[in-house]
């Protein structure tokens, strides 16, 4: 099937299929962002007076078809033979309204055209993510609060440390995600800039609505140089790559704790038996392969701006056919975190926490601050206090402050549940 941009001569087949890559797989996730974007293209055409308006109507009640009848059933399929959405979008206009299907070209380019798609995409894909980090936020801060009292031993250095709560250590998690939602919600700025009529690059000799454009699609925004929206491609990715990493990582230490504390030696949570697998050969087993996944997934997330910056990173101004391989990197990774955000708040929901953890001996002088600054409250110099607990751990004579038990929360501080939240709710995303 003849190209977009074919002039007699055809491309070696071996070489269209390297050059294609996975693009047509990849492509029908952008299928109903490049009708979006075409229908305000051609609105704006018309106006500026290279339509007419029965030609705009025609266009967009055919856009509006493809667009309900073919793609949201999940039958768009890009045809052997078509380079892209954007090629394929136009073949079905021309089949089926004839010359005018040819005119919604008229001032973009593909570069611009894919550019538009993709932040459409994007918008939508941020939006799910940060509902999704949302809802773990809102378990966290639950099981935070369920549990605000129980404690558990902290740990410096891997080694048993002073006392915390598992109040403390859920909700810890709920205040990491809100400073991952501002990142993202930055992110979300970024991208929320319309790149549409900057053409190849470099503008266009037409007389472009830009600003109408950019209301069509509720951009907030446009990118005023052209040649700066197209340097947008990979500089988006890359921004957007940042924040997914920050969840990633958020998600990586939560479950590399899961995974610790459900082991017998520590015995801190148990999951449920629906969260946990078995062994073929040990009947005891129940293995916390929900987190291990999550954990070897957003490894491999914490990767994602590396990827992109190695994909991008020696390319000068202008499209290069390098940033087609973004796509194959960025749209798996973001199903992958939002895979995981999902099974992370279904999972964390059902943890069950030990609250007699500090019944083991071996806790004991996790108090010894505690003992310490009891001391320095009656009136003994601290170095002198931290000195006289000192020896009597040595000679094996200290005991904790009698007064402290296992539901003691004011020696780990206050939550600030209420204050995390309100962070939450000022963010606009």
């Amino acid at each position: 099937m003849k190209k977009l941009w074919e002039k007699g001569i055809e491309t070696d087949a071996f070489i269209e299929k390297f050059t294609v890559g996975n693009d047509r797989e990849l492509d029908l996730e952008l299928a109903k962002y490049d009708v979006q974007g075409t229908i305000a293209h051609i609105t704006m055409l018309e106006s500026v007076g290279l339509l007419e308006s029965d030609e705009l109507e025609e266009l967009t009640d055919e856009l509006d078809r493809i667009l309900n009848e073919v793609i949201e059933p999940g039958d768009f399929e890009i045809e052997e033979g078509v380079e892209d959405v954007h090629s394929q979008i136009e073949l079905m206009l021309t089949r089926k309204l004839g010359g005018i299907g040819k005119k919604v070209h008229s001032g973009r380019s593909r570069n611009d055209q894919v550019l538009v798609d993709i932040r459409l995409y994007l918008r939508d894909q941020i939006k799910e993510i940060a509902s999704l980090s949302r809802k773990l936020f809102d378990t966290l801060i639950s099981q935070s609060e369920s549990n605000k009292a129980i404690l558990l031993p902290g740990y410096t250095h891997t080694q048993a440390a002073m006392p915390s709560s598992f109040g403390m250590w859920f909700g810890a998690y709920a205040e990491s995600l809100v400073d991952d939602l501002v990142l993202l919600e930055s992110t979300y700025k970024v991208i929320n800039r319309n790149p549409l009529g900057s053409a190849a690059g470099y503008g266009s000799s037409f007389p472009l609505d830009r600003t109408m454009t950019t209301e069509l699609l509720g951009f907030e925004g446009l990118n005023m140089n052209s040649v700066y929206a197209q340097m947008g491609r990979g500089k988006t990715e890359q921004t957007l790559s940042f924040a997914m990493a920050g969840l990633a990582g958020t998600l990586n230490k939560l479950a590399s704790d899961v995974c610790l504390y459900n082991s017998q030696n520590f015995n801190f949570i148990k999951l449920p038996d629906e969260l946990t697998t078995g062994s073929s050969i040990m009947p005891h087993k129940k293995n916390p392969d929900v987190f291990e996944l999550i954990r070897a997934k957003t490894n491999l997330l914490l990767s994602l701006p590396n990827q992109i910056m190695m994909t991008t990173s020696n390319l000068t101004s202008g499209y290069h056919r390098d940033f087609q391989v973004l796509k194959e990197i960025l749209f798996p990774a973001i199903q992958e975190l939002k895979n995981c955000l999902f099974i992370a708040d279904h999972a964390t929901g059902k943890i069950q926490v030990n609250d007699q953890i500090l019944d083991d001996l071996k806790y004991k002088l996790i108090f010894s601050v505690e003992a310490v600054n009891k001391l320095v409250l009656d009136g003994t110099p601290f170095r002198d206090a931290y000195q006289k607990v000192a020896q009597q751990i040595e000679d094996g004579s200290f005991e904790p402050p009698t007064e402290l038990n296992h539901t003691h929360e004011g020696s780990v501080g206050s939550l600030g549940n209420e204050e995390i939240r309100s962070r939450l709710d000022e963010l606009e995303i």
